[in-house]
This record gives structure tokens, C-alpha cells and sequence, in this order.
């Protein structure tokens, strides 16, 4: 009471201190995570990991193996760049296996408890939920008006065989995920059984726009958009 009458504040109470100081931890590991930046060679190393521990070499091949760059964007050069800044970061730790390392790799890492925590709260970001893709071929359709003439059917013809070939494939690869994971309701089921569906889907509007390709038109009212202003 006298230091406030002196002019000087009340020193915090033990709650307040508490409460500060837990709110200053809290801003450092908010900071802390966003500094981090977990890219998505980032979380698909350290769901990996958190299978079974892995040399370097080792989660290439096993990445390779799953398809990787069928369905996220990952390099080799990326998985050992996502290896050492998880390693720094505490999010995988080394581990004693039974395998021997190719050349110079003598570390097989795992994920840590604090790895596994970061990718499970990653996993609730709501932005894996609400984007869309923005296939290059869309855009094409977008621009093509300018192409010269026949290069649309030619392109559209392209695109058929291209997915006519990627359906084949992909059916290979259900084949052999049927045949390893032992039953169709498995993540790797589904994420091939949809690529499937989409390229089928496809294949059926390709149809459709070869169908109604003679009766393409420019559009009847140009200065539509004009009178919106």
C-alpha cells in the first residue's frame, strides 16, 4: 500500500508470476515452432521414422519404394536436408540397429517422442483440409483458345494416353498394397483407390469435351463482366 501511495507498482503476486511466466513459455514455443517451419519432407521423414528406425539410404529406398513423388513432392537431396534439421531440432534421435550403413552413414535415426508430438500437431493444421490442386493441365484447357489449330485434339488425345498408361499402373501398384498390407482398409488403399477413381473420372469428362469440341464458341456476351462494374 505504501509503495503504491509512493508512486510505485505492487509487485506481482506468486499466481501472477506463475501465470507470466507461463505465458512468456508459451510465446517462445509458438515462436519456436514457427521458426522451425515443418515442411512436408519434414513430416513424411518423421512419420517414417516413427515405423522403424532408418539410415538414410534406407528411407530413400523405402520412399522410393511407397511412390513417393506420387504423392508428396520430395527429393532425395530433401530427405537427408529434412534428416539433419530434424536431428538439430531434437524431433528424431539416433538408434542402434542391426543393419549395417552404406558408406559414410553410420547413424540410423528414429523419431522421438517430441518428433511424434510435432507431427501430430501438424496433422491438425486446417489447411490439409481446405485446399484445392490447381492441375496444369486446367490451366491449359484455360489458355488453350490461343493454341493453333489441332493442337487442342492432339493435346486431348495426349492426356488420354497419358492417363489410359497411369491407370495401368496405379492398379499395379494396389495390386502389390493389397498383397502387403493384407486387407482394403489401409491409408495406402485408399490414397491409390481415389488416384484410380480420378483418373477414371477423367478419362469420362475427356469424352465429353471430344464430343463437344465441333460446337466450341467464343463467349456470346463479351462485355458482361463490363456492366458488373
Amino acid at each position: 500500500m505504501k509503495k503504491e501511495l509512493n508512486g510505485e507498482a505492487p509487485r506481482p503476486g506468486r499466481g501472477e508470476r506463475i501465470a507470466q511466466s507461463h505465458g512468456r513459455k508459451e510465446k517462445k514455443q509458438r515462436g519456436a515452432r514457427r521458426k522451425l517451419g515443418l515442411t512436408t519432407p519434414d513430416l513424411v521423414l518423421l512419420s517414417l521414422l516413427a515405423e522403424r528406425p532408418m539410415h538414410g539410404y534406407q528411407a530413400n529406398l523405402e520412399l522410393e519404394r511407397r511412390e513417393i513423388r506420387d504423392w508428396a513432392g520430395i527429393s532425395r537431396p530433401q530427405v537427408y536436408y529434412s534428416l539433419e534439421k530434424l536431428a538439430r531440432a531434437g524431433l528424431i534421435r539416433g538408434s542402434e540397429t542391426g543393419e549395417p550403413a552404406a558408406g559414410p552413414e553410420r547413424s540410423a535415426f528414429e523419431s522421438s517422442a517430441k518428433g511424434k508430438a510435432a507431427l501430430a500437431a501438424a496433422l491438425e493444421r486446417e489447411e490439409w483440409a481446405t485446399q484445392r490442386e490447381r492441375p496444369a493441365f486446367l490451366t491449359w484447357v484455360a489458355l488453350s483458345w490461343q493454341a493453333r489449330p489441332g493442337v487442342f485434339e492432339k493435346q486431348i488425345e495426349r492426356r488420354r494416353e497419358f492417363l489410359a498408361k497411369e491407370v495401368l499402373r496405379e492398379k499395379e501398384v494396389l495390386a502389390s498394397i493389397l498383397e502387403e498390407v493384407g486387407h482394403p482398409y489401409h491409408e495406402a488403399v485408399w490414397m491409390v483407390g481415389f488416384v484410380i477413381e480420378q483418373f477414371e473420372m477423367e478419362l469420362e469428362w475427356l469424352k465429353k469435351v471430344a464430343r463437344e469440341l465441333p460446337k466450341r464458341g467464343r463467349a456470346q456476351r463479351p462485355d458482361y463482366a463490363l456492366g458488373q462494374v
